[in-house]
């Protein structure tokens, strides 16, 4: 299957047609997927995971680690990481997605429109207001150890005056994910000065951040920018504690 852009631009057009022609999504969703040539777009979206890059990502990604996951706003990364949430699930693993940006229901009506499910119960959604790393330490400290959690986003963990600064939490995570065999999955956001032109991808620098942080506390990041998908590590792998 070759789509004319990326599964999550057809999304956003389809959102901008439903807005401008006054129809439901449901209804807008099915125009862009028969403009591709499939009958609706819960067979676009059948066909597309089987495509999918999470179970490639997954294997990268080992346990123990701290990964960030940026783009910018638009450019798929809430999308990859339920996408990596839920392929874990179905392997067999714990998994969490944890949301300071969306509620539960907007997440679950996302996996149904990717055709993704929970696997029986073992993708939990959490978007509690108090989600912090101490928050996500504590939902996670009993599962079995090759857990797996997104976390979205990594600036809204520093919003709170009340919590550790960010550095802080993401020494915590680091050294859960090590202690317990867990992958950790931190989604960020790229500057918006970022724009493609100059550079094909973005990278470490155009992290939006702010107040400093230590990037060598991810062990590798993985970068998205128009459908692409560029890897790169950071800190080491196996961190001191």
């Amino acid at each position: 299957m070759q789509l004319s852009v990326p599964i999550f631009r057809l999304k956003r057009q389809a959102r901008l047609l439903s807005r401008e022609a006054r129809i439901p999504l449901a209804e807008a969703l099915d125009r862009m997927a028969r403009r591709e040539g499939f009958r609706s777009w819960s067979l676009l979206a059948k066909e597309a995971s089987r495509r999918r890059p999470a179970d490639r990502l997954l294997a990268e990604f080992a346990p123990g680690e701290l990964v960030l996951l940026a783009a910018r706003p638009g450019h798929g990364k809430t999308l990859l990481g339920l996408e990596l949430a839920s392929t874990a699930a179905r392997l067999g693993r714990e998994a969490f997605f944890f949301t300071l940006e969306e509620t539960e229901t907007g997440i679950r009506q996302r996996l149904r429109d990717l055709g993704l499910g929970d696997d029986g119960g073992r993708l939990t959604i959490d978007p509690s207001d108090a989600i912090s790393a101490d928050h996500v330490v504590s939902r996670l400290r009993g599962t079995p150890a090759g857990g797996f959690a997104v976390i979205d986003y990594l600036q809204l963990l520093d919003r709170r005056r009340s919590e550790p600064e960010l550095a802080i939490q993401l020494r915590v995570l680091r050294d859960f994910a090590k202690a317990r065999d867990v992958t950790f999955v931190a989604l960020s956001q790229v500057d918006r000065s970022f724009d493609g032109l100059g550079r094909p991808m973005p990278g470490p620098s155009d992290i939006r951040l702010p107040n400093p942080v230590d990037l060598g506390l991810f062990s590798q990041a993985c970068f998205l920018h128009d459908g692409r998908l560029h890897l790169q590590a950071l800190g080491a792998a196996q961190p001191p504690s």
